[in-house]
């Protein structure tokens, strides 16, 4: 994965939009993996699902909450992606407060597919999802992967781990140091 190019893609996304109206201003968005990745060092992190238990309760929240300690590594922005629709993904958002990480649907899951993370969680109910993963990503080429161990269809455990923000805040700053 380390210097591959991340997948071009169009994303469906619903943004707030006043001149909307009503009791549900939203508005239908395309948003490319260019408008999301060019120009910018980002983290990117995927996840089985929104709404999750892992994901809402561990991964989501720290990584909002160490987002000032990912900027001081030269992080830009930090995304969550997964294989779910603009709708679940905007709920999720809103109900973790999320101020500091933005959110990515991909309900068809291109991305995932072409990321080659696509894997059947049917086992769960779950029908195809993203396995979980980490990236970090600069200016659309990954420059550190972070891949949770037994990447398998209807795998019976949820391995997390290397995907946490604290392990990747852990490998920028010795990345860091290697350098100076």
């Amino acid at each position: 994965m380390l210097g591959k190019r991340v997948p071009q893609v169009t994303f469906r996304t619903r943004v707030r939009d006043e001149a909307v109206g009503g009791p549900n201003p939203f508005r239908w968005q395309d948003v490319t993996s260019a408008d999301y990745f060019a120009g910018k060092r980002v983290v990117l992190f995927s996840l089985p699902g929104a709404f999750t238990p892992t994901c809402s309760t561990y991964q989501l929240p720290d990584f909002e909450k160490l987002f000032p300690d990912f900027q001081a590594e030269g992080i830009d922005a930090i995304y969550c992606m997964s294989v779910n629709d603009a709708f679940v993904m905007n709920a999720w958002a809103k109900s973790q407060n999320l101020a500091n990480v933005s959110v990515i649907p991909d309900g068809s899951g291109e991305f995932t597919r072409k990321m080659g993370m696509l894997v059947a969680k049917d086992n769960l109910g779950f029908g195809m999802r993203s396995w979980r993963y980490a990236a970090i990503i600069n200016d659309g080429t990954v420059e550190q992967w972070f891949e949770e161990e037994g990447y398998s269809d209807n795998c019976e455990t949820d391995p997390y781990g290397a995907s946490s923000p604290q392990n990747i805040l852990d490998s920028l700053k010795a990345v860091k140091i290697a350098a100076e």
